[in-house]
């Protein structure tokens, strides 16, 4: 099975799909932060492993606490998928924290922040436009 396959592509957005609602519904572990989003998975072509790339809204210590909640909890959330998928092979699961959403966030931020002063001359303009016209 090759890695951009149409079964690739479907086993991953199941896998996506059953873990998102085992973390969300059924992993009870304090640790993990209720705004946790399973972002991607990457599921190898063998069934052997599986990358859980997952994001967390909060500060570094709730990531980390996230992060740590997650791996305990590994087995169970495996065991999970197990029933809830048929597979050859059930993957070992890796989570890997996805910071991608926060740094896009961020980098809109000083975007935002950049043009702040081009948006506030263009309205000084408009507006001196409209008294000229007025007169």
């Amino acid at each position: 099975m090759r890695k951009g396959s149409i079964k690739n592509v479907r086993i991953n957005s199941e896998v996506l799909k059953e873990l998102s609602q085992i973390i969300s519904f059924e992993v009870k572990d304090p640790r993990i932060n209720p705004f946790t989003s399973i972002m991607d998975v990457y599921v190898a072509p063998d069934l052997k492993t599986c990358k859980v790339y997952f994001s967390v809204m909060g500060t570094k210590e709730e990531k980390e606490n996230t992060l740590a909640g997650l791996n305990s909890a590994k087995g169970m959330i495996r065991s999970l998928l197990a029933k809830r998928i048929n597979l050859r092979n059930t993957p070992e699961l890796t989570f890997v924290l996805d910071e991608s959403l926060e740094k896009g966030m961020e980098m809109m931020k000083l975007i935002d922040e950049v043009n702040a002063p081009l948006h506030e001359r263009e309205a000084l303009e408009k507006e001196n436009e409209s008294k000229e016209s007025e007169e």
